[in-house]
């Protein structure tokens, strides 16, 4: 009987040892694990990813002090590269990516017009010139009757191109032809060129096969062609038209939350360290623009 009591006693103490073992571990666990665990599932749940279109390699320069001081921000921002102007904007709408940076404001508003795409402008960037460049001649006092001169076939980079021509003196064009000049709008050719229109993606590689040719400042920089070396420079600078932009859809406007990330998007861009880019390693070729208008304020 005193022995059966005896293993009684020692039976509890060992189940009540193995108790506080357990409440021991248990407690333990709690303190080491479970803030770490909740803090990876807060900072995973806190970032967000935002794939933003671009065309060009120098895309990628021109946004890397954006793309790291985003990733501060909790956001990574991811470059997606199109080799047309036509996609970007058919992927922004249809959900593909959820921002582009690629086109200037008339460009944008004729494919809203021509396609019903539901996006606008969310940020300006900045303008680069539209030069005429030559393989063959020097100078654009050296065209002569039947040259041949390319330009963009797109409505509104081929209007632009054409403005261009009429600032060389090589054409006039119709007065009420507004921002978006056609060929058809040429009333007057002081030289007697060819214009021959073609994508603005194949232009650059298409030099040696014609006399002169404006190219879009984003193919002209990945071509390697420098400023310096065009025959004849755009000086139409100052034209809000012209100016470059951040594009998003306008449903995404609607969500305070995603407005509140692209809006850091777009101040990430426009900063000193962009523009540093803009000057150092570019030459100035691009220029800010409309950084003080804050396009997403109600």
């Amino acid at each position: 009987m005193k022995r059966n009591k005896i293993i009684a006693v020692l039976l509890s103490a060992a189940l009540f040892a193995l108790a506080l073992s357990a409440c021991g571990s248990k407690s333990h666990a709690s303190k080491e694990d479970s803030p770490s665990e909740s803090g990876q599932k807060t900072e995973s749940a806190a970032r967000v990813t935002v794939k933003l279109g671009v065309v060009g390699s120098i895309y990628e320069d021109l946004w890397k002090p954006a793309k790291e001081a985003l990733k501060d921000e909790g956001i990574d921002l991811e470059l997606v590269q199109f080799s047309d102007y036509v996609t970007p904007n058919n992927a922004l709408a249809n959900g593909e990516i959820d921002l582009n940076s690629f086109q200037h404001r008339i460009y944008l508003q004729n494919e809203i017009d021509s396609h019903g795409y539901k996006i606008q402008n969310i940020g300006n960037t900045f303008i680069i010139p539209l030069n005429l460049y030559s393989r063959k001649i020097s100078s654009v006092k050296e065209l002569k009757d039947g040259d041949t001169v390319a330009i963009p076939d797109d409505l509104t980079n081929g209007g632009r191109a054409l403005k261009v021509l009429e600032a060389a003196g090589l054409i006039e064009l119709d007065p009420n032809a507004a921002f978006n000049p056609t060929i058809d709008n040429i009333v007057k050719y002081n030289v007697g060129i060819k214009i021959e229109e073609l994508k603005a993606n194949v232009i650059p590689s298409a030099l040696s096969d014609v006399t002169a040719a404006v190219v879009n400042g984003n193919y002209a920089l990945d071509f390697g062609l420098k400023t310096d070396e065009a025959i004849y420079k755009d000086s139409v600078l100052d034209v809000e038209e012209y100016w470059n932009l951040i594009a998003a859809r306008t449903a995404d406007l609607e969500d305070p939350d995603k407005a509140a990330v692209y809006e850091k998007v777009v101040k990430a861009f426009q900063s000193p360290e962009t523009e540093k880019i803009f000057n150092d390693t570019y030459g100035g070729y691009f220029i800010r623009v409309g950084w003080d208008q804050n396009l997403l304020a109600k």
